[in-house]
């Protein structure tokens, strides 16, 4: 009896093609008129974005861009890669027909162009993993709506999986738990992306999902609750967002005595231009210009082995 060919769609937001003004705001421009991620009425929200944000943002982003993209380019593609190449090593070791492609939500490479290529391979079944392990409406949701729109596209849609969460999974649970190797008087912060409190009060379950995770986590290192904190980064716009604000928190915790601090970006699968930039970079500017002493950012998973384990895990159980 043959074997079933699984196709595998991983995906992650996306990166601009090159660090320049251009490519930046051609990237910020598809990802910021995405209705899943700003909401605003078109008819408001377009002039604005056309002729302030992408203007002002698109060369200074480029610059934060700069500073972190390597010679394969951006952290985030080049970590991808790297996570879909081990992820293909697995399964061919085991001897089974299975082909992974990587489509970001916006850029390249495309949803479509991963699509096109697993259709092409003539796969049985489809199995589409977002590289998100809480849902949100902001960043799963529209991985699913990509994906959707290419299957108009063809004719010959497959079966197909869509791995919705995994933000209590015990083995992503375990890989944070490994990777924080917390040192001595250390206060431990869980940052995640930050989204507009308004999208929470209207039912998107991400903050739930992540105070879950970073509960699961603190619990399995044995952490008392004066050892640990959450806090969301990256709001954008004047709205308010998820609380506490990360900038905020790392601003106030030297004045409580907290001079030692590690964070942590679960909600992020690869290390990016958020984590490396904003994070590693500016927060600790933050934190020490108030008088904080130790800061350290522990990396994301990325291709961790025991990160590789709980993605072929994930993979697996849709089969």
């Amino acid at each position: 009896m043959l074997k079933p060919k699984i196709g595998v769609l991983l995906s992650n937001l996306g990166t601009p093609d090159e660090p320049t003004p251009i490519a930046v705001k051609r990237y910020l421009k598809q990802f910021l008129s995405d209705p899943r991620v700003i909401d605003l009425p078109k008819g408001k929200w377009l002039p604005i974005l056309n002729f302030i944000v992408l203007p002002r943002r698109s060369p200074t982003v480029a610059k934060n861009y700069q500073s972190v993209w390597g010679t394969d380019g951006s952290p985030l593609l080049t970590i991808s890669r790297q996570q879909q190449k081990a992820i293909q090593s697995y399964f061919d070791q085991q001897d089974k027909d299975f082909i992974i492609e990587l489509g970001m939500t916006y850029g390249n490479p495309s949803i479509d162009q991963a699509m096109k290529n697993l259709l092409a391979n003539k796969v049985d079944k489809i199995i589409v993993l977002p590289l998100y392990p809480q849902y949100s409406s902001t960043t799963t949701a529209p991985v699913f709506d990509a994906f959707a729109r290419s299957l108009t596209h063809y004719k010959n849609i497959v079966p197909f999986e869509f791995i919705h969460n995994y933000y209590d999974h015990p083995l992503y649970i375990n890989a944070l738990v490994n990777s924080i190797k917390l040192e001595r008087n250390e206060f431990l912060v869980f940052s995640f992306h930050g989204i507009p409190q308004r999208y929470d009060d209207e039912g998107d379950y991400y903050a739930y999902h992540c105070r879950e995770t970073a509960r699961l986590v603190a619990q399995s290192l044995k952490l008392e609750d004066h050892q640990w904190c959450i806090a969301f980064q990256s709001r954008f716009g004047r709205e308010e967002w998820l609380k506490p604000y990360t900038d905020i928190i790392l601003q106030e915790l030297p004045n409580k005595g907290i001079k030692k601090v590690a964070v942590i970006c679960p909600g992020f699968s690869t290390d990016c231009l958020e984590t490396l930039e904003e994070i590693a970079e500016e927060n600790k500017e933050y934190f020490l210009s108030s008088g904080g002493e130790h800061y350290r950012y522990i990396p994301a998973l990325n291709d961790n082995p025991d990160h590789i384990d709980l993605l072929t895990n994930l993979i697996e159980g849709k089969c």
